[in-house]
């Protein structure tokens, strides 16, 4: 599955996958490939509920530690919890297999006028 063609990315690294009725939820492989051996992620609950541009999740590496923010307002209703047990995966698939949530969107389209295709997002990091 080329997810490239679909996603759409914020300036900070998260991507965001717009289903019929959810929006599946991760970081770039960008922001995988700069954080490197991904050793704890922390993710939300489900049925929290987050704010466009709210930290919903943290991510620490071998070599940083960083916040995930929410792309979209949402309701969580699936957490990738594999992940939290086993957050190296990450490294090998951050689509995939290592999207962290799926949301139910709560905000407006609106919302998702400032967010990048994946190849202006390829562009910003030139």
């Amino acid at each position: 599955m080329n997810f490239s063609d679909d996603i759409l990315c914020t300036k900070s690294h998260e991507y965001i996958l717009k289903g019929d009725d959810l929006c599946t939820i991760g970081l770039t492989d960008y922001a995988i490939e700069q954080l490197g051996d991904i050793v704890f992620l922390e993710l939300p609950e489900v049925g929290d509920e987050f704010a466009k541009g709210d930290v919903f999740a943290n991510i620490e590496s071998v070599k940083a530690a960083s916040e995930i923010y929410m792309p979209i307002s949402g309701k969580i209703v699936e957490v990738n919890t594999a992940l939290i047990d086993a957050p190296e995966m990450l490294n090998e698939d951050s689509y995939e297999n290592g999207w962290l949530v799926k949301v139910e969107a709560t905000g407006d389209e609106e919302e998702f006028s400032d967010l990048l295709t994946y190849s202006e997002y390829k562009e910003e990091l030139e």
